[in-house]
């Protein structure tokens, strides 16, 4: 996409479901500026981990002072900065208003791990909250045979033999801001790293409001837990256009012959995962 602004993505796919609510609040051709965020932001009483209620703030330049850095700024002032004309950035701020607990705990693990840790390392766990902040999908369903198909890797039974029960009993949302930004030209190999959750036998039946409310506070505490996500390999891969009513081709059963796609499990990743789930 170009730098010129619409709000046409809203309807463009059914990834772009969570965002519609506050997305169809922003004007449909002029670039929001931070104003327009920060009215958003105070209807929608966003705050971060520390209850300050969060802004929206035009990103300076880098600093080397710790409380100037992106993350610790958003912990301890509640400032996010976002880039002018910025479809990443604008993602991210829309994410903070759809998923605004979520991106609270990530923010306040990420404010934790660089309080703690020594200057110019990374550990796996700021990198494995990266991952999925960046291209995190939520998985949820009542039906565990289902979310251990994901962990298995099993893409075909799950997404064209078992496809009914799928559209039925699982729920799949975007939540990484560099997916949302992908999705606005989707190629195949965009590779969602998911989080997966079960949910009562009703989740399916609320109205999407309610569902995208408690998934968020789900996925808060599931975060919160500082054993979860101690590297990325903890995440599950999602080929996400093979989401049932999210990619035209996949109503065709040979999209997913397609094995570069839909890889098979990798040694050790299934084990983990179900153990992260328990």
């Amino acid at each position: 996409m170009t730098d010129h602004w619409n709000t046409h993505w809203l309807n463009r796919s059914e990834m772009f479901a969570p965002l519609r609510a506050v997305g169809a609040l922003l004007p449909d051709a002029d670039w929001p500026d931070t104003d327009r965020l920060n009215r958003l932001a105070v209807a929608t009483r966003l705050i971060n981990a520390q209850g300050i209620p969060v802004r929206f703030v035009a990103q300076n330049s880098k600093s080397k002072e710790f409380h100037e850095q992106f993350e610790p700024r958003a912990f301890l002032r509640g400032e996010v900065q976002v880039r002018p004309h910025d479809w990443h950035d604008m993602f991210n701020a829309l994410a903070w208003m759809t998923f605004p607990a979520t991106k609270a705990a990530i923010n306040a693990r990420h404010y934790e791990s660089l309080s703690c840790g020594v200057a110019g390392a990374r550990p796996p766990a700021r990198d494995a909250l990266t991952l999925f902040d960046e291209d995190g999908v939520v998985v949820l369903s009542s039906d565990s045979s289902l979310l251990d198909l994901v962990r298995a890797f099993g893409w075909k039974e799950l997404f064209w033999t078992r496809r009914e029960e799928v559209r039925n009993r699982m729920h799949f949302f975007l939540f990484g801001h560099a997916l949302y930004h992908k999705a606005t030209r989707p190629f195949v190999g965009m590779t969602g790293k998911a989080i997966l959750l079960n949910v009562p036998d009703a989740f399916l039946h609320w109205p999407l409001s309610s569902r995208i409310t408690h998934a968020d506070h789900l996925l808060a505490a599931w975060i919160r837990e500082r054993a979860r996500l101690s590297r990325g390999r903890d995440l599950s891969p999602l080929p996400v256009l093979g989401v049932p009513g999210w990619w035209r081709e996949n109503e065709q059963e040979m999209f997913y012959a397609n094995a570069d796609y839909f890889r098979p499990g990798r040694a050790g990743a299934v084990g983990q995962a179900a153990r992260l789930s328990e």
